[in-house]
C-alpha cells in the first residue's frame, strides 16, 4: 500500500510539472502575441499571471522534498524527483522571461513602429514547440528524443542573430529607431535564452532516464 500512495504522489508531481509547462507554454504565446499585436491589455495578463506560475514552482519543490523525505526512493524514482525540481526552476525562469517581454511592450510607446515581427514570432513558435516536446520526453523518459529537441536551439539562435542585424541596421539607418529597435532586441533575446532553458530541461531528461549528468550543446 505505500509503494502505492508513493506511485500516486509520483504521478501527482510529473502532472504538477505538466501542468506548470502548460502554464509557461501560455505566458510564452500571450507574451509575444501582445507584443506583436500591441495589445496592452493581454500584456498585463502575462504580468498578473506570472504570480501563479512562481506559485506553482514552490508547490513542486515542496512535494519533490516531501517525497524525498518520506518515502526515501531509490534508482529512477529518485532521479525524476530531482529532475522534476530543476525542471520547475527552468520553468519559473521562463515565466520570468514571458512576463519580461510583456513588460517590454508595455513601455512602448502606442504608434511605436516595430521590426522584425516575423523573426520575433518564429522564435516564439520553435521555443513553444520544444518546450512542449521536452515535457513529453520527461514522462516518457526518452534520452534520444532529448537529444534531438536540444539540437533545434541553433535554429533560435539563428533566429536572434537575424533579429539583432536588421535592428542594428535600423538604428544606423535612423537614430530614432533606437529606443524601438533597443527594445526588440530585448525581447529576442529573452527567447533566446527560454531556448537555452529548454536545453537544460533536456538534459535533466536524460539524468532522469539514464542517471548520467549530460552537457547538451549544440554549437
Amino acid at each position: 500500500m505505500a509503494r502505492e500512495t508513493f506511485h500516486h504522489e509520483l504521478d501527482e508531481l510529473i502532472g504538477n510539472v505538466l501542468i506548470m509547462g502548460s502554464m509557461v507554454e501560455k505566458a510564452i504565446s500571450h507574451a509575444v502575441d501582445s507584443f506583436t499585436n500591441r495589445s496592452l491589455e493581454l500584456a498585463k495578463q502575462v504580468v498578473e499571471g506570472d504570480d501563479m506560475i512562481d506559485k506553482k514552482r514552490f508547490e513542486i519543490e515542496e512535494s519533490c522534498l516531501r517525497l524525498i523525505a518520506t518515502q526515501q526512493p531509490m534508482a529512477v524514482d529518485l532521479r525524476i524527483i530531482i529532475s522534476a525540481t530543476h525542471l520547475a526552476t527552468n520553468l519559473e525562469r521562463m515565466g520570468d522571461y514571458a512576463s519580461g517581454i510583456a513588460e517590454i511592450n508595455l513601455s512602448l510607446q502606442a504608434n511605436s513602429k516595430l521590426l522584425a515581427l516575423t523573426d520575433i514570432a518564429r522564435m516564439a513558435k520553435i521555443g513553444i514547440d520544444i518546450l512542449h516536446a521536452s515535457l513529453k520526453a520527461f514522462v516518457d523518459r526518452d534520452s534520444n528524443k532529448a537529444r534531438e529537441i536540444a539540437l533545434r536551439d541553433d535554429e533560435v539562435d539563428s533566429l536572434y542573430h537575424s533579429v539583432l542585424s536588421k535592428c542594428i541596421s535600423a538604428m544606423v539607418e535612423d537614430p530614432k529607431n533606437v529606443p524601438v529597435a533597443t527594445r526588440i532586441i530585448w525581447v529576442a533575446h529573452k527567447l533566446e535564452r527560454i531556448s537555452d532553458r529548454v536545453t537544460n530541461i533536456c538534459e535533466q531528461v536524460i539524468f532522469a532516464a539514464t542517471g548520467a549528468m549530460e552537457e547538451l550543446d549544440s554549437d
